[in-house]
């Protein structure tokens, strides 16, 4: 099989209708974060012991096409000792693995970060892949302010996202495509949807640079929203609103990418 029709393949099982996909990647402080708020100590065996338990649910193979894994996860083992990724591929569940490093400040762009993790990716892939891993995640993410995201911050992501997409598919790896314009602030929704939209065209020039293959990657964007501090909250109409209006504006203009 060529490394395009299997990137095709994980693409057809990652979109089947009805599923989606779930994200299980929790980095180790913030996992220990969410059981220390139960009672829970963070160990390998309590981390292995709760995402055995989300893999194994009855009937999850219905509704999930692929999970995303933190690297701990990929090598750990069923109770039986089967691999925890070889239990979901036998369920018919495509194994994924988030393999950004986390966020850096980005020099030149005071406010900005950029993420880290490019470094070695293509041989951490080939080691993913051998242990079943078939689609992968990189997230970077945007900060609203008056001043940010700048124009550098925004054209600096974009091309991380892009090359880390382009070395994924060399390697027949699927790549979950994430800007997260993120919610943290008192930002209105229209300042939003003018971030989003420059955050988008900047991505989609990138990955047209560096000759990533559209049909094969999966784009996670964030929802147009006010800062979580904005009041009033936008009502249900006034998002999907926002949403349409940003999709056709990215369809239809040819424009070059711009931000603050």
């Amino acid at each position: 099989m060529s490394t395009h029709d299997e990137l095709q393949a994980t693409i057809a099982k990652l979109v089947a209708p009805g599923k989606g996909i779930l994200a299980a990647d929790e980095s180790l402080p913030t996992i220990t974060k969410r059981f220390q708020a139960l009672g829970i100590e963070s160990t390998d065996d309590t981390r292995r012991a709760y995402r055995t338990l989300l893999f194994t649910t009855p009937g999850a193979d219905e509704f999930v096409a692929g999970i995303i894994l933190f690297e701990e996860t990929l090598g750990q083992n069923a109770d039986d000792g089967t691999p925890l990724a070889k239990l979901l591929a036998h369920r018919g569940i495509l194994p994924g693995i988030k393999v950004d490093k986390g966020t850096v400040s980005l020099p030149g762009a005071e406010g900005d970060l950029v993420t880290h993790g490019l470094d070695g990716l293509s041989d951490r892939l080939n080691t993913y892949k051998a242990k079943g891993a078939r689609f992968a995640k990189w997230r970077e993410v945007y900060s609203i302010t008056d001043r940010n995201p700048t124009s550098l911050g925004i054209e600096a992501n974009a091309e991380v996202l892009a090359r880390y997409a382009a070395i994924c598919q060399g390697e027949g790896i699927v790549p979950i495509v994430e800007p997260e314009v993120l919610l943290d602030g008192d930002h209105t929704l229209e300042r939003c949807r003018e971030v989003s939209e420059a955050v988008l065209h900047a991505v989609f020039h990138a990955l047209h640079r560096h000759r990533v293959i559209l049909e094969c990657m999966v784009l996670k964007p964030n929802m147009v929203l006010p800062g979580k501090e904005r009041a009033p909250k936008a009502s249900p109409a006034a998002v999907v609103t926002a949403a349409i209006s940003l999709t056709l504006s990215l369809r239809r203009s040819p424009s070059s990418p711009s931000g603050r």
